[in-house]
């Protein structure tokens, strides 16, 4: 049976920063702001035990009238961005749960999704990291060029997949096991080594236990084991 991890965050890319340790060591950290993180609705699926979670951060100003009514009959506000994620049954959570910044603890390890930035139309060289063509020695005009494409006359056409010159960037990426330096639950504050984060300084980005890494706590709400801790708070309307 397929193994489903509990729910993730939706988080605003503040920007870098530095972070300095009791020894001297600076820390090079991004920064991710939970912007009232909460959770907007959950759907049951109890034939393969599992639940599908939605979670909306930010406020939105102007919402249409079915998404209105979506978070009206849920009792939380209008987001500004929403997010699903697929969840093991026992990780449910009820509608208008608010993330902190405590949900991921310090020393653990997450993965960030988010659109990384446009580049436009790269060479091979920028691209792939492609070293180019020779300096000299026959070749004119075309050193940053990528070469032949294909063979000769079998198969006679460029397999699928190749790496060529194109479109650079404005893809979903997933940067995996960022570890998490410090958390602000005041200010809803999550950094995270590094300044690999992908998309632009105020860019939305997906923020979820890491995959690959085994990291467990107690989670107050939830009473078990798992990579984290969850805040047991509620939103209301209004509020």
């Amino acid at each position: 049976m397929k193994k489903y991890n509990r729910s993730g965050v939706l988080a605003k890319k503040v920007g870098v920063s530095s972070l300095y340790q009791d020894d001297g060591v600076v820390i090079p950290v991004t920064l991710l702001s939970l912007e009232g993180c909460r959770v907007v609705q959950s759907t049951k699926d109890l034939d393969n035990n599992r639940c599908l979670i939605q979670v909306g951060s930010g406020v939105a100003k102007n919402v249409s009238k079915p998404l209105a009514g979506h978070f009206k009959k849920n009792g939380v506000k209008p987001a500004q961005k929403m997010r699903s994620f697929c969840v093991g049954a026992d990780f449910d959570l009820a509608p208008g749960s608010v993330f902190r910044a405590d949900y991921f603890a310090e020393g653990g390890f997450v993965d960030v999704a988010g659109t990384s930035i446009g580049c436009g139309f790269a060479g091979a060289m920028k691209r792939h990291g492609f070293g180019g063509l020779r300096a000299s020695h026959g070749v004119s005009v075309s050193h940053r060029s990528h070469g032949s494409t294909g063979n000769r006359k079998f198969p006679a056409r460029v397999f699928k997949g190749k790496k060529m010159a194109g479109h650079m960037g404005a893809v979903r990426v997933t940067a995996q096991n960022l570890k998490i330096v410090h958390v602000d639950v005041e200010e809803g504050i999550i950094a995270v080594r590094g300044n690999n984060v992908p998309g632009f300084v105020g860019g939305w980005v997906s923020v979820s236990d890491a995959v690959k890494k085994a990291f467990s706590v107690k989670d107050p709400l939830l009473g078990i084991d798992v990579p984290a801790s969850f805040a047991d708070q509620q939103e209301k309307t209004g509020s």
